[in-house]
């Protein structure tokens, strides 16, 4: 019984992560000096911090759809740079500062995502970061090549 016990203690602690597991994931010409990091990868799974629809030159897009797509575009950066692709996404968490917009974040949501699309959730908030609309998180994972 006790060398029962040693063994399953000696596989569950082959299982916790340290820290040397966790790996912070930066894109390209994106900044790590925040109090965050854009993706964190650890284990098999990254976790993509949460992403508003700014273009390139720092601006958010007028219309809605070209917010929810330069959103999901630097997500999609993230996940990239971190060996992942929108395939791999398991779950995702979107936020909108207005729930009229449901339909709207959908129609371009969707072109994202293959099917079986990640778990969602959809939640409506007061206010984001300056005049975003919608902001976007998202968890990847895959099975680690054999």
């Amino acid at each position: 019984m006790r060398s029962l016990i040693v063994c399953v203690l000696a596989l569950c602690g082959s299982l916790v992560l340290s820290a040397a597991d966790k790996v912070a994931v930066v894109p390209d010409g994106a900044s790590a000096s925040g109090p965050f990091s854009p993706g964190i990868r650890a284990g098999d799974t990254l976790y993509c911090s949460g992403q508003v629809g700014r273009t390139k030159d720092g601006k958010i897009p007028e219309n809605f759809e070209d917010e929810v797509k330069a959103a999901l575009d630097a997500a999609n950066e993230i996940l990239k740079k971190g060996g992942y692709s929108i395939e791999d996404v398991v779950s995702a968490q979107v936020y909108l500062t207005d729930m009229e917009l449901f339909a709207r974040m959908n129609s371009v949501y969707t072109k994202y995502f293959p099917e079986p699309r990640p778990a969602r959730t959809t939640v409506g908030v007061a206010k984001l970061v300056g005049t975003a609309r919608i902001e976007i998180t998202l968890t990847a994972w895959k099975r680690p090549a054999r």
